[in-house]
């Protein structure tokens, strides 16, 4: 009887007790930080010393910063510089904050029709692309690769169309999929191919131009827009990735024993 007793009273406690409600920070960030792995890196320990959970939305560019703007997501982490200025200019986004680099990558098929591999000059790369009529696969979603992929055609003085020319819409694990099984060139950052490489036959053949820099940024959602913004946790966020802890976790993450980003001086 009193066991039974014991127990209930135990039951009646728990049942009274709301359980410990454990606060989401929402994430809209780039599918090269899902696809290269490095999310599965960053969050857990992040997680774990803020007993949080991040509900990540991984878009491209455009479309993470559209989140940011509309207030559905309390922080952002994306690569595409000038985007990213005009949300903060626009009052969307508050405390910018450079976190890591790597670089985008033109890659192609081994046997190379379009001759580009071994050119310092990505521009002409992707003119002779163009003028070989080479199946190129694109991004096509306002992604920060996207981005960079527009700015290259126009440097070189092209407007991409055709049946060559493909647009994707999706995230760049899917590209770099298409553009294998099409034996066809694309653009990627370097941390998605290093940590697709195995799965795919593409080659790097165009690399080290400094229009090819890709630097990724964390950008708070401004809470005078949106007063829901859970300031506190996305400070904690931005801190934590910018801190020695998450340098080196960022530094530390290798794919097929290759670093895949660099962190921010």
């Amino acid at each position: 009887m009193k066991i039974w007793l014991q127990t209930m009273l135990l039951l009646i406690v728990f049942l009274a007790v709301p359980a410990f409600a454990v606060e989401h920070l929402r994430l809209a960030t780039t599918t090269s930080t899902e696809n290269s792995g490095l999310l599965a890196v960053l969050l857990p320990p992040f997680e774990q010393a803020n007993n949080c959970r991040v509900d990540v939305i991984a878009v491209g560019t455009g479309k993470a910063l559209k989140l940011g703007e509309t207030g559905d997501v309390d922080v952002v982490l994306v690569h595409a510089r000038s985007k990213e200025d005009k949300f903060v200019a626009a009052g969307y986004g508050v405390d910018r904050r450079d976190v890591m680099y790597n670089d985008f990558v033109i890659l192609g098929p081994k046997d190379d029709p379009a001759g580009i591999a071994g050119l310092a000059d990505a521009a002409m790369a992707m003119r002779r692309i163009a003028r070989a009529k080479a199946t190129f696969v694109s991004r096509g979603d306002d992604s920060g690769t996207h981005t960079r992929e527009k700015q290259l055609w126009q440097a070189a003085g092209v407007v991409p169309r055709g049946d060559w020319y493909l647009e994707a819409g999706r995230g760049m694990g899917e590209v770099l999929t298409m553009a294998d099984e099409r034996q066809g060139y694309t653009l990627s950052d370097r941390g998605t191919f290093l940590a697709y490489r195995g799965k795919i036959e593409l080659a790097v053949l165009v690399e080290g131009d400094r229009r090819l820099f890709n630097p990724y940024g964390v950008i708070m959602v401004n809470p005078a827009r949106h007063p829901h913004v859970k300031v506190e946790l996305a400070r904690k966020f931005m801190d934590f990735l910018t801190s020695a802890e998450g340098r080196k976790l960022i530094t530390g993450y290798r794919r097929n024993g290759e670093q895949l980003f660099y962190v921010a001086d």
